[in-house]
């Protein structure tokens, strides 16, 4: 995907100023419950749900309830409050998600929220074999843009934001070998918008969707187009398509090279 060469700035205050709006979105997810209910339904296959940067897997309770109300084995990452850094504690999730695969005897998706999106996205080089596919929420994929917490990120991990493992940034800049669904919002009030799309391949996508960073776990839209994803067959992938009705929910997103 083509990204200009110099680095990103931040989101704009305004819309670090708005991530309040998580609560209504939240609000909205209680409310349009009955109706996520009739989402696409898949196999019920695993999944293991990782959280941003400073959360831990309490924030991704209604986003794992909705997936089991739909027959998915839902799971947290049972790593406590996730305070980084990239490139030291993938091994930890690793084992995780070996566990998961051992248990259900199939492969396992991924879904990774911000700084989680990282994480799966490193899993599905490790462990091409485990994984069926990977989901990101508003993840920083591309190094060189500044998010609204970068410095905290720094002081609490003791790594400079985009200054990983040169191994590890060399994999964060190719997509997964496995289809891969990137979900982003221009209104995403910490990671820039620029920094969490997906490079353009025959099995990666982007996913425009409107709202907040930290309402994209619960976001109703959002999870409507989760769901979509994970109804895919194993084998069968194959981009999200907006039918006429959804068309201003789902704002076409950038073309890349």
């Amino acid at each position: 995907m083509a990204e200009a060469d110099g680095p990103i700035p931040p989101p704009a205050l305004v819309w670090r100023l708005l991530e309040g709006r998580a609560l209504a979105e939240l609000a909205a997810f209680c409310w349009t419950y009955p109706l996520l209910t009739l989402a696409p339904r898949g196999d019920g296959h695993p999944v293991l749900v990782l959280p941003g940067f400073l959360a831990s897997g309490s924030s991704t309770w209604p986003l794992r309830r909705f997936l089991r109300g739909l027959g998915y084995a839902a799971h947290r990452w049972k790593l406590g409050r996730n305070l980084g850094p990239v490139g030291g504690k993938e091994h930890e999730v690793a084992a995780r998600l070996h566990e998961l695969r051992k248990r259900y005897g199939c492969k396992v998706s991924l879904i990774g929220w911000s700084l989680g999106g990282l994480y799966a996205r490193e899993l599905a080089w490790m462990a091409p074999d485990d994984v069926r596919s990977v989901i990101t929420l508003g993840s920083p994929l591309r190094h060189h843009g500044s998010t609204a917490v970068s410095r905290l990120y720094e002081r609490i991990t003791g790594q400079r934001a985009g200054r990983a493992d040169a191994a590890v940034l060399a994999r964060l800049s190719r997509p997964p070998p496995v289809p891969t669904t990137a979900i982003y919002s221009h209104t995403d009030g910490v990671v820039p918008w620029r920094c969490s799309r997906e490079e353009c391949t025959p099995t990666t996508e982007n996913i425009r969707v409107r709202g907040s960073h930290c309402g994209l776990g619960h976001n109703p839209l959002v999870l409507w187009a989760i769901a979509d994803r994970l109804a895919l067959p194993d084998g069968g992938w194959h981009p999200f398509q907006v039918r006429p009705l959804g068309r201003g929910a789902y704002p076409a997103p950038e073309t890349g090279a």
